[in-house]
């Protein structure tokens, strides 16, 4: 599937523009040569984590990131949190130079999300905030319904719990858009024409000039075949019927969908539809920011943190 064939706007343009690996960028680096920052002792072929935090914090938080995103997207929020937290900034082996392991075949979210359960148990960590933008948002709602013991709170930043429906519509099933899932993860794996999309993609993502530069980079040391694998397995996935479990306080952000014909209040209306299995859910719709609102609006975005910390 071309590129131009997936010019939609809302979430499918902002996960399905992701680049894939380009052939000049640099290598992907093994997590042992990270020198800047501790990892934690915990041994997956998922994910790493970064651990930042006082030593005897008021509680932990764990961030994770979107498709093709690295840890340093949240560099801001940790900063404003880690002296009274503990922060585990999870990495998604295969995105964001980080080398595929476990990733390199099969699905992504799910076995992340279960490896996240086997985390949580063996860090000792007490009823963990989870928050997840984008995929790290269905990762979020994956680990909060199959394992609702685990998770304190949870928040989700610009995702739904099926994003098929933004390609089959109301009616879609997983079945249904699957032909497009398999086209846009073929699409996706090949390396000229989506590193050649890399910049434009980004500038979609983030209105923030400013900030686009590390999540540029981000994607273009994104190995190819994870990032289609992942994609394909978000667009089929619906999570709808598993938000009933989640027992957690849960908050969603998200953005307007810049579709034309499409207004603020109809945003609002299919994300009450599709979070309407979730009872007590708390929705809110950030303005004037694209889909990184860390990134596009860090004051908004820490201070709903910290509201929802409370």
């Amino acid at each position: 599937m071309k590129t131009a064939a997936l010019a939609l706007t809302g979430i499918a343009t902002l996960l399905c523009a992701a680049p894939a690996l380009a052939q000049d960028a640099a290598p992907a680096t093994p997590p042992a040569a990270h020198a800047d920052h501790q990892h934690a002792d915990f041994q997956s072929g998922r994910f790493h984590v970064r651990v930042d935090g006082p030593e005897n914090p008021i509680g932990d938080i764990i961030l994770i990131p979107g498709l093709s995103s690295s840890p340093e997207v949240w560099d801001g929020l940790t900063d404003a949190l880690k002296d009274r937290y503990r922060i585990h900034r999870i990495h998604v082996q295969g995105f964001a130079g980080a080398l595929a392991e476990a990733n390199a075949t099969g699905w992504v979210a799910t076995p992340v999300a279960a490896d996240l359960a086997r985390y949580i148990r063996q860090q000792h960590l007490d009823k963990p905030v989870v928050i997840g933008h984008s995929m790290g948002g269905s990762i979020g709602m994956m680990l909060a319904a199959r394992h609702p013991n685990l998770v304190g709170k949870l928040m989700v930043v610009d995702m739904i719990p099926f994003m098929g429906v933004m390609f089959g519509g109301g009616a879609a099933t997983p079945q249904s858009v699957a032909p497009v899932a398999d086209a846009i993860a073929e699409g996706m794996r090949n390396q000229e024409t989506w590193a050649a999309s890399a910049t434009g993609s980004i500038n979609g993502m983030i209105n923030t000039e400013a900030a686009r530069a590390g999540p540029i980079q981000d994607a273009l040391t994104t190995d190819p075949n994870v990032a289609a694998s992942a994609m394909r397995e978000l667009i089929t996935t619906d999570l709808r019927p598993e938000l009933a479990r989640i027992t957690a306080p849960t908050e969603v952000l998200y953005i307007a969908f810049d579709r034309p014909g499409m207004t603020p209040e109809m945003t609002d209306g299919i994300y009450a539809a599709s979070f309407a299995n979730l009872p007590g859910v708390t929705l809110k719709r950030i303005d004037d920011s694209a889909h990184f609102i860390m990134l596009d609006q860090p004051a908004r975005f820490l201070s709903e943190v910290n509201a929802f910390l409370q």
